[in-house]
């Protein structure tokens, strides 16, 4: 099986999408309620339907880009907002986005990621980020296993990834995840090196 972008159509077309919470998830509603700077450069990656992107607009932020391989959640994400610049709604292949951020949101992108693309994953995030940029979100914690996606994680095989690159600020056991991924999941804030 392929992970490609006609994976991801299926699976939209097929509504077989049980990754999707249908609202922001609480650990990363919680770091977007202490941000004061509204004007942070946001990228959301593997957005899908973009939970993260409707909160962040209805409280006011507004740079916010989202990036998915699937066309129907970025046309849907297109006719709830018509006015939004198309710039900020990118359906492609996230290693082919060009910018600078602030604010990285991962929410289930990094675990739908074939295992062998992860580090590649942290060199692009790294080339994504402004200068004292984070990513925050959060990983699986559960056993990395070929049945996916979603692939597992580590704690220890986060650290290992993302260390070189990027100071860890936090990497820790999600406390208030929802209830489907309670004990599953760890909260994390990286910052750019």
């Amino acid at each position: 099986m392929k992970l490609n972008k006609d994976y991801w159509e299926n699976r939209y077309e097929l509504n077989e999408t049980a990754w999707d919470a249908g609202q922001i998830t609480t650990p990363i509603r919680m770091y977007i309620d202490q941000i004061t700077d509204k004007s942070l450069r946001i990228l959301i990656p593997g957005a899908g339907n973009a939970h993260e992107f409707d909160y962040l607009m209805k409280n006011n932020f507004s740079e916010v880009t989202v990036v998915d391989f699937a066309f129907q959640p970025m046309q849907n994400l297109q006719t709830k907002y018509p006015n939004i610049e198309e710039t900020k709604l990118l359906c492609q292949d996230f290693f082919e986005i060009n910018g600078t951020f602030d604010l990285i949101i991962e929410q289930t992108f990094f675990c739908a990621l074939e295992p062998n693309l992860r580090k590649d994953y942290v060199e692009k995030m790294n080339s994504l980020l402004a200068v004292n940029g984070k990513i925050i979100g959060l990983l699986f914690d559960f056993p990395l296993s070929e049945n996916g996606p979603p692939f597992g994680g580590s704690y220890e095989e986060y650290l290992t990834l993302f260390r070189k690159k990027f100071h860890i600020k936090i990497l820790e056991k999600a406390n208030n995840s929802i209830e489907s991924r309670a004990n599953k999941e760890l909260f994390f804030i990286f910052e750019k090196k």
